[in-house]
């Protein structure tokens, strides 16, 4: 009995929780920024088919597939930017997990580029021979 009750506050507890404005915060997305960012993309689609199944929903600044460098194939994700953010919530809305050149797409919003931290080379060492040291194998030449 005492189970039940305290089931029954809980359950009563998390209805007044969801009819509350702060909770629309925790489930309601607002975008900070019109770029959207498109994964799942097939390697078939390009620039144009990406652009051509957001313009619908706006004023489209961008899309962008990303490309490998050395392949020039698709990597399976992209960019697309809209001249304002209610354009780009009406995409987000509208293409998140439908079909786009047979694949499911995922929309979600653009985070910042993070920037790189700058490589560091590994110092070998050299002992004038012609033969350098690794310190894991040993010589090597």
């Amino acid at each position: 009995m005492a189970f039940s009750s305290s089931f029954r506050r809980l359950f009563a507890g998390a209805n007044s929780l969801s009819s509350s404005p702060s909770s629309c915060v925790r489930h309601c997305s607002t975008l900070t920024s019109p770029r959207l960012f498109v994964s799942g993309l097939s390697r078939l689609t390009t620039n144009e088919k990406l652009q051509d199944a957001f313009a619908s929903f706006g004023e489209l600044v961008d899309a962008r597939v990303i490309t490998d460098r050395e392949t020039g194939r698709s990597k399976g994700f992209g960019f697309v930017t809209y001249a304002t953010i209610e354009d780009a919530e009406k995409a987000k809305k509208g293409m998140n997990a439908k079909f786009l050149d047979g694949w499911v797409i995922f929309v979600d919003p653009a985070r910042p580029r993070e920037p790189r931290r700058p490589q560091q080379e590994t110092p070998q060492s050299y002992s004038g021979s012609g033969y350098t040291t690794n310190k894991t194998i040993g010589w090597c030449k």
